[in-house]
């Protein structure tokens, strides 16, 4: 086994790293069709919470990123954060529960 086997990622950088590979892919076609690609193939394939990870990576610093990636996120659907989902879907969290149930 080599040391980049053994070598465990985190979370956020298998992210990153899939998201570069991503557009490593598409660095191959003109820039738009690319942003557009990487884009697409991120909305198609992600869920909402690896989504909501590469945003708070994006806006923590795009250091990391393939510069692709960086251009095709204003392309890419933001997921809301957890709390803003929960409202949408009728959940009001544990406290505003118990008052209504009484």
């Amino acid at each position: 086994m080599s040391h980049d086997e053994e070598h465990i990622m985190s979370t956020k950088e298998k992210l990153v790293r899939m998201a570069n590979q991503i557009a490593d892919f598409f660095h191959s076609k003109p820039r738009e069709e690319g942003i557009a690609g990487v884009a697409e193939h991120i909305n198609k394939f992600w869920e909402p919470r690896m989504r909501r990870q590469l945003f708070e990576m994006l806006d923590g610093g795009t250091e990391n990123f393939n510069e692709l990636v960086v251009a095709a996120s204003a392309k890419i659907k933001r997921p809301k954060a957890p709390e803003q989902a929960d409202m949408t879907i009728g959940y009001t969290g544990p406290a505003q529960a118990e008052n209504t149930a009484r």
